[in-house]
């Protein structure tokens, strides 16, 4: 068993969270963009744009900590609704590990924590979007129940093309 904590991000946190942020996105989706994700890094996780969103209300933030080193994090959005779904709504908006953490459970405590959360709130579904090209990914998330409900494409052009698919998946909670 991980001895994994979840911990609420504080404002006061967010030099580390960049930090984290920002290896943790490094570790998995440099592939995905022409300079090797260094664009969509600072416009996401520098500290101004985190402090914005830290800030907001709507949005809740937490880190996965294991043996007192954040390894993860988790943005969740509980009032966002899945456009074009019927019901009450409640948004995985990110979930973003470290390599040496991948494949040890933590993506799942974070998973399972956020469905509780959603539970708790009483919501009808949780929702997120994942990445066509991430197989694994979306594997991962059906065998916790959820469903691919929709397509896009994202509208990056510092990214590959073959990258910018994506799915919406959903999980019904009643």
């Amino acid at each position: 068993m991980i001895n994994l904590r979840i911990e609420k991000i504080a404002l006061t946190d967010v030099e580390k969270f960049s930090e984290l942020a920002t290896r943790a996105y490094f570790d998995h989706y440099r592939h995905l963009w022409y300079d090797q994700g260094e664009w969509y890094a600072h416009k996401c996780f520098n500290i101004s744009q985190l402090v914005e969103e830290l800030s907001d209300i709507k949005n809740e933030f937490f880190f996965a900590i294991l043996d007192k080193n954040p390894v993860g994090f988790l943005k969740l959005r509980p009032e966002n609704q899945l456009i074009d779904q019927e019901g009450n709504g409640f948004e995985i908006e990110r979930i973003y590990l470290t390599n040496e953490v991948t494949g040890r459970g933590v993506g799942r405590k974070l998973m399972e924590f956020a469905i509780e959360k959603a539970q708790q709130q009483n919501k009808d579904y949780v929702w997120l979007k994942a990445m066509d090209s991430s197989q694994n990914a979306i594997k991962f998330y059906e065998n916790l129940g959820f469903e691919i409900c929709g397509i896009s494409r994202l509208d990056f052009e510092q990214m590959k093309t073959e990258y910018l698919g994506m799915v919406a998946m959903r999980r019904n909670l009643l």
